[in-house]
């Protein structure tokens, strides 16, 4: 996978992202020095400006906007009571809530200053999904807000197949219905990056029934309900009949994947969380992540174990995810 080529697609739509995170993290601003040089985005930093300019006068010229002085913040505030008042929130405790950085950057993206935010390098996945799901929601009501993770890079076994796992960081033990969304939104996103033709692999410790148990019952119900829509996918597979051709041919070998997997669903989140740090540790892969689907706008969490260079590609990805199906 040709990484420049996300950042060279993500350049042509010129969007706009936050990063609530630009005042307590190094990482992160040095990721918007990348990303405004290669103009992947428009960066947005939510701080004070004098405070990030004395630190670092290349910052000059940059969008800084200080919750505490922007002057919408009244109709941030205003926007975020209507989304929660019916749970109990007051229009002085949403004015509190919104000079939270992870709010105020959300409530951003909401009324349109900016077209997505990436957060998380420096606290929990909840920090950035929480506000996310309270404020933007779903695209489908009732349908779970889930994520997934773009595996790249070179080893042995991958050499330069890219990779989608799903869900790897958001819904602890998703339902056959919900197994089966996680497919449909990885495929649109897998399509977002320009991936190729997408292979959809349900996994589980079993191929093709030759173990029985409920929880291989639930994934071959995800995989009935996702083949309805037509896309190349195949379950319910183990790991090797889903990646390993030669593997596939004895375990599975009707397969319409073929041991080509390229979108990985995994059947919990114990399962994707384990295998997405042991592909990116052992693996010596990149693995860039947690990316959110099935928001109506998107917000994108990092792995708290990011890396300058993560922090760049889950922008020019959250770009991306700007673009209409």
């Amino acid at each position: 996978m040709k990484i420049k080529k996300l950042y060279k697609k993500a350049e042509k739509l010129q969007k706009t992202i936050v990063f609530p995170e630009a005042e307590f993290s190094e990482r992160t601003l040095q990721a918007i020095k990348i990303i405004a040089k290669k103009k992947i985005a428009k960066p947005i930093l939510i701080g004070d400006e004098s405070g990030l300019i004395l630190r670092d006068k290349s910052f000059i010229g940059y969008q800084i906007i200080n919750p505490k002085t922007f002057e919408h913040f009244d109709k941030l505030a205003k926007c975020l009571y209507a989304k929660r008042k019916e749970k109990g929130l007051t229009l002085e405790e949403a004015k509190k809530l919104a000079l939270d950085p992870y709010y105020f950057g959300t409530l951003l993206v909401e009324e349109g200053y900016a077209d997505g935010m990436v957060a998380g390098a420096e606290a929990s996945t909840a920090n950035t999904v929480r506000p996310a799901l309270q404020i933007i929601k779903a695209k489908k009501k009732g349908a779970p807000v889930n994520s997934c993770f773009f595996i790249y890079g070179k080893n042995k076994f991958l050499k330069d197949k890219s990779l989608i796992l799903a869900d790897c960081g958001v819904l602890p033990n998703p339902s056959s219905d919900e197994l089966a969304q996680i497919a449909s939104d990885s495929v649109k996103t897998f399509k977002a990056l320009d991936l190729g033709s997408p292979k959809v692999a349900f996994l589980s410790f079993s191929s093709k029934g030759s173990a029985k148990n409920e929880m291989v019952e639930k994934v071959q119900k995800a995989f009935e309900k996702f083949k309805k829509s037509g896309i190349c996918a195949d379950g319910e597979l183990q790991f090797d009949s889903a990646m390993v051709p030669s593997v596939a041919r004895q375990k599975a070998p009707n397969s319409a994947i073929c041991g080509d997997a390229n979108i990985l669903i995994f059947p919990d989140l114990n399962s994707g969380n384990i295998c997405y740090k042991a592909i990116q540790y052992i693996g010596g892969l990149n693995a860039v992540g947690p990316i959110l689907q099935g928001l109506n706008k998107p917000i994108n969490d990092l792995s708290r174990g990011c890396s300058v260079d993560d922090i760049v590609t889950v922008t020019a990805i959250t770009v991306l995810q700007t673009i209409k199906e």
